[in-house]
């Protein structure tokens, strides 16, 4: 008897086990992980320093090269393509080989083990490794809201929310296994996420759950906020508590042990939830392999004329707004020009304010620990901005009918405050200022995927997502490059031949003040307040549509099957 009750006890924990690691909800958790370790993109503030004076850059040549990176980081069309046509984890291990071959190549560049390269190689290396970013969001995060349609506002919120986070969690790991050594970051930066990716590839896939799991969702997902609060707010002590204490190797450990605690503990909500799912005989069907019971009905006939139509010959006439455009149909929307033009102006200044942030605390006279503060407070920012824009604007849009468009445009209108406190350089403002760009940052994120999604469907979201992040890069180029990076060199030269000096070949360029950049943060200030009026005529073409059910569809479709 003992034996048998062993053994079904073995059974039972077995089946558990496999109900996990095969579950929807662990399929999310490995999403927020691939998530949390996806943003070494916005720590480019810690280490561009380190790749600026190795290399012997001026500004406008750093710039450039984040610039590059911006580019590579937001171009996802590449990612999108592939995922419409293979499975997630195709475009995950993609992923994993372009992040740890881009950084481990700009490691090796800036720690002297190879030849110093020429610029344009530079530019390629960071291109390559922040472009894995769009294969780890394109396969995670789309994979996340095809899954969960109907909240698909929480998910891009908590999901995007995470790669907000990933810049504190991954500086926080930085320390406690390199210290201070800001070269070794960007070591970490190559194998740490590569390796994240790879233990997950097979788990994050398309899934259908029943109703009464879909009942269940929105608890679920404040759960799993809650879960992410708390890591959030025990960053943020760290912050404030690293930027007034030395802390030892030893103490570093400690609370980056805790910070991995915090960041595993959604797996307490996985294994209940699952548990409950395996008691109550829950049933999920993958759409990757489905069975023959579950396969889809043909087509009515109105369906299939209009499949019929060759795809070049409606790019002018798009479906109503919600309905799925196709790529062309998308493309040459007036909704999509728009949008993509709000994107450019909007998150190219905030972009711009963030890659220079160590510049521009360094040209204010801020010590370097401070700096780091100001780029750890970013990541808690973006964090919370894109929790809060995803969270509230699901529930302003259930309970009042609040147009996303109409939350974008404010988001726009508070990040031109942040610009000016950097324009003006007013005392110990630039705290103030890391945290308004921050927030506005992460909360125009989910807004854009959302809109995306909703005005134009589901059904190539692989694709069409990756259209909005590429306007950020247009903007962060004439922004970044062109404007604070031009203005900052004319002025650091002022300031060398002031003092009778001339720069030699090599030697990096660096200027000292407020007016290093306050007439191209005056100047990015204005742009956005473009990029906010132009918002603003998407809220009035779209205010009938958000006035309607959009997830209707989604709700007949369910019930439906």
């Amino acid at each position: 008897m003992a034996a048998a009750e062993l053994s079904r006890r073995g059974g039972g924990i077995t089946r558990l086990g496999l109900q996990v690691v095969t579950g929807r909800w662990f399929m999310v958790f490995a999403c927020l992980l691939i998530m949390s370790m996806s943003g070494a993109t916005y720590i480019f503030g810690i280490y561009s320093n380190d790749i600026k004076t190795s290399l012997g850059y001026d500004q406008t040549t750093l710039n450039l090269i984040g610039f590059f990176k911006d580019l590579g980081g937001n171009i996802g069309i590449v990612s999108g393509v592939i995922n419409e046509v293979t499975p997630p984890w195709v475009v995950l291990a993609i992923g994993v080989a372009m992040n740890f071959t881009g950084y481990f190549l700009i490691w090796l560049a800036v720690t002297g083990r190879t030849p110093k390269p020429h610029v344009w190689q530079m530019c390629l290396y960071i291109c390559v490794g922040a472009n894995s970013q769009t294969f780890s969001n394109t396969g995670a995060l789309v994979t996340c809201v095809k899954n969960f349609p109907e909240s698909r506002g929480i998910v891009i919120g908590l999901l995007k929310g995470f790669t907000g986070l990933s810049g504190a969690i991954i500086t926080q790991l930085f320390r406690a296994f390199y210290g201070h050594n800001s070269k070794a970051l960007i070591f970490l930066i190559a194998w740490l996420p590569a390796a994240v990716n790879s233990v997950f590839l097979r788990t994050v896939r398309l899934m259908k759950a029943s109703s009464n799991q879909q009942k269940n969702e929105i608890r679920i997902f404040y759960n799993l906020l809650y879960a992410s609060l708390f890591l959030a707010g025990f960053l943020m002590i760290l912050i404030i508590l690293q930027n007034g204490v030395v802390f030892s190797r030893a103490e570093y450990a400690g609370s980056t042990a805790v910070v991995l605690l915090l960041l595993f503990s959604p797996l307490a909500i996985v294994f209940r939830e699952e548990y409950n799912t395996l008691t109550n005989n829950k049933v999920i069907t993958t759409i990757e392999n489905p069975t023959p019971e579950t396969e889809a009905p043909p087509p009515p006939p109105a369906a299939a004329a209009a499949a019929a139509v060759p795809w070049w010959k409606d790019v002018f006439t798009p479906p109503e707004r919600g309905e799925d455009y196709n790529i062309l149909q998308a493309v040459f929307s007036i909704d999509m020009i728009i949008l993509f033009t709000a994107i450019t102006f909007g998150i190219g200044g905030t972009l711009t304010a963030i890659d220079n942030l160590g510049q521009i605390g360094k040209a204010l006279g801020y010590p370097a620990k401070s700096i780091t503060t100001f780029v750890s407070l970013v990541s808690i920012w973006n964090y919370l901005g894109r929790v809060t824009s995803g969270f509230a604007s699901e529930i302003f849009l259930a309970k009042y009918k609040f147009p996303r468009p109409l939350m974008l445009s404010l988001v726009l209108l508070l990040s031109c405050s942040g610009h000016l406190l950097i324009a003006f350089g007013v005392k110990d403002s630039l705290y103030v200022a890391s945290v308004i760009m921050g927030f506005c940052f992460g909360a125009q994120w989910p807004l854009i995927f959302a809109i995306i999604s909703e005005i134009f469907g589901l059904k190539y979201y692989s694709t069409l997502y990756t259209l909005g992040g590429g306007a950020s890069p247009l903007g962060a180029y004439i922004l970044n490059v062109r404007i604070a990076g031009y203005l900052y060199d004319r002025e650091a030269t002022k300031q060398l031949a002031a003092k009778g000096l001339v720069r030699r070949k090599g030697e990096d360029l660096s200027c000292s003040g407020v007016e290093c950049y306050k007439v191209a943060f005056l100047i990015i200030t204005a742009a956005t307040l473009v990029g906010c009026a132009v918002s603003s005529v998407l809220v009035v073409r779209t205010r009938k549509f958000y006035r309607g059910d959009i997830y209707k569809k989604f709700r007949e479709e369910s019930v439906a099957e």
